[in-house]
């Protein structure tokens, strides 16, 4: 997983909208950066309804929200509108981007020992540089956590 203190790998991807969306585009503003295995599963909907509650909090720190998940975009239309979620939903179906930041790993379920998204969050500067990495969250706290952090 990329430390604190790493220029963020950038990237361009596609939205929920099909419009390609690059990181480098949000310089000069703060980006919250969240992985997360699946859309339309109890966790990762909790968390994103949690992010979609605070979302003009982060609007108002001026802090993008970006999710990215290796669904299909057809997947985050269906999944943004089931849950009015406001902020980008990123398709990276190959992986490379959730691997280039480290959250594709090893997961053992059951004794089962597969590969998959770790759910993961990074807060990433103005300048791109990543400023807190956390690792492993919980879906439930995750943005009251970066919220915290970000209002200092």
């Amino acid at each position: 997983m990329l430390e604190k203190g790493t220029k963020a790998p950038d990237f361009t991807l596609f939205d929920k909208e099909g419009n390609e969306v690059s990181l480098s585009s949000f310089l000069g503003r703060k980006v919250v950066l969240y992985f997360y295995p699946r859309d339309n599963t109890p966790g990762c909907t909790r968390q994103a309804c949690a992010f979609a509650e605070s979302f003009e909090e982060f609007k108002n720190l001026d802090a993008v929200v970006i999710g990215i998940s290796k669904d299909s975009v057809s997947s985050h239309v269906k999944f943004a509108e089931k849950y009015n979620l406001p902020f980008v939903l990123l398709s990276d179906p190959e992986h490379k981007v959730i691997e280039a930041f480290g959250a594709w790993q090893e997961k053992k379920n059951y004794g089962k020992v597969s590969f998959g998204t770790v759910r993961s969050t990074f807060v990433i500067d103005e300048n791109g540089i990543i400023e807190k990495v956390m690792p492993k969250v919980k879906p439930d706290t995750n943005a009251a956590e970066i919220l915290e952090y970000l209002r200092g």
